[in-house]
């Protein structure tokens, strides 16, 4: 069986509050967002995560000669990373060089430009994302991995016309029924594209329980796990989780490093296992089915759709108000405005925005860097409205 490992690697380039007062800088980029904040965030998690896990994972890729892993970095990160710790990318460079990592394509914003009528939007942000990761891995990917795992037929067929070979989702019962999430399938209607289904349970292990100490499985230990996989049947078992896992998430004190230092020796113990990357899975691997999904699903709360960012009446306005100015956008051709406004797409801005309850609100409260949902929609729709003007009096010059 083969066993694939795949981290999201993402940082949202966060708001600032919005000051009518403070509305006359010449740079919207710096009127919009919050560089101090943002910096802040991205010290903070580069040296709790990013660093720390990239050395482990540099390591172990030294050690096993069979070790193949998988990252999906957004484009938004990248730009962070750039401005304000560029060792980071070093660090990632660092693990491409090793020709076992494969870097995943997504939209460049981590935006949802897959839920907009027309796919021109997300085509090109894919293919910017293309261009921002070839800089330090030359190697392009076969498998897309869309904003949140966001699939649909539709969006498989998007993919499948861009050139991709596999797209990844959520292996939930809604799609899958009955069936395991343990082999490759394909998409109703389409010839070409397979689905590598995110095994949720054994991810969320790692991802959620790993520091639960009221889990009954609780502590996770490296030699468990990988007991576990070695039971599983199947063709491919796809553990897909944030990066910020390590040592952000989960803090250093549960065990979590020396679990990701650990894994992937106990892994190497059984021969019938053997890690590998999305690209070789459907390279490598037939489907053993069929999906039909026309209704969009994710791996985002309880529901599995996109209610964690178009669930209520403000997220749904928010993003009406962001689709209506696209014409104006593309109209006045100006990079400045059109990488503001794709920044504001970015699925976290509405993510904040949610109002559900129980544990899918604690899950949205713990990401936000607002007092309340209603805090940053009025936040975001300010800048929404901020920026419309801004257009209109470009237009007008």
């Amino acid at each position: 069986m083969k066993v694939c490992f795949y981290f999201q690697v993402h940082q949202p380039m966060r708001l600032a509050r919005y000051n009518i007062f403070a509305n006359d800088s010449a740079n919207i980029f710096d009127r919009y967002f919050d560089h101090e904040l943002n910096k802040a965030i991205m010290q903070k998690v580069a040296t709790k995560c990013y660093l720390r896990a990239n050395r482990i994972l540099l390591e172990a890729l030294e050690k096993y000669p069979n070790m193949h892993i998988a990252f999906s970095i957004t484009g938004v990160f990248l730009e962070q990373a750039r401005m304000y710790l560029p060792e980071v990318i070093d660090s990632f460079r660092e693990l491409a060089r090793t020709k076992r990592v494969e870097f995943l394509s997504e939209t460049y914003y981590h935006s949802l430009a897959a839920l907009m009528e027309d796919s021109t939007e997300m085509a090109q942000q894919i293919e910017l994302h293309k261009k921002a990761i070839e800089e330090f891995a030359p190697m392009p990917s076969e498998v897309l991995r869309n904003t949140e795992a966001m699939f649909s037929n539709r969006i498989a067929a998007i993919a499948q016309n861009l050139g991709f070979k596999g797209i990844m989702t959520e292996g939930h019962e809604k799609i899958l029924g009955w069936r395991s999430p343990n082999y490759l399938y394909s998409v109703a209607g389409l010839d070409k594209i397979k689905v590598l289904l995110r095994h949720y349970k054994l991810s969320d292990d790692i991802g959620y329980r790993f520091s639960l100490k009221t889990w009954n499985e609780w502590p996770l230990t490296a030699d468990k796990y990988a007991r576990w996989l070695s039971q599983l049947q199947g063709d491919c078992v796809n553990i897909f989780m944030d990066y910020e896992t390590f040592g952000e998430h989960h803090w250093e004190d549960t065990g979590i490093f020396e679990f990701l230092k650990h894994v992937w020796g106990e892994i190497n113990k059984y021969s019938h296992l053997e890690l590998a990357t999305p690209t070789q899975l459907v390279n490598g691997l037939e489907p053993k089915g069929e999906i039909d999904c026309p209704e969009i699903i994710s791996w985002a709360d309880m529901e599995r759709d996109t209610t964690a960012w178009l669930g209520n009446e403000m997220q749904l306005s928010a993003w009406e108000e962001l689709k209506k100015i696209e014409k104006d956008v593309k109209e006045l051709n100006d990079p400045e405005i059109l990488r503001v406004w794709r920044h504001l797409q970015n699925s976290d801005h509405l993510y904040y925005c949610c109002t559900k309850s129980l544990s899918d609100q604690d899950v949205h409260n713990y990401f936000s860097h607002y007092e309340s949902p209603f805090e940053a929609y009025i936040n975001y729709m300010n800048i929404i409205e901020d920026l419309k003007e801004e257009i209109k009096n470009r237009l007008r010059k």
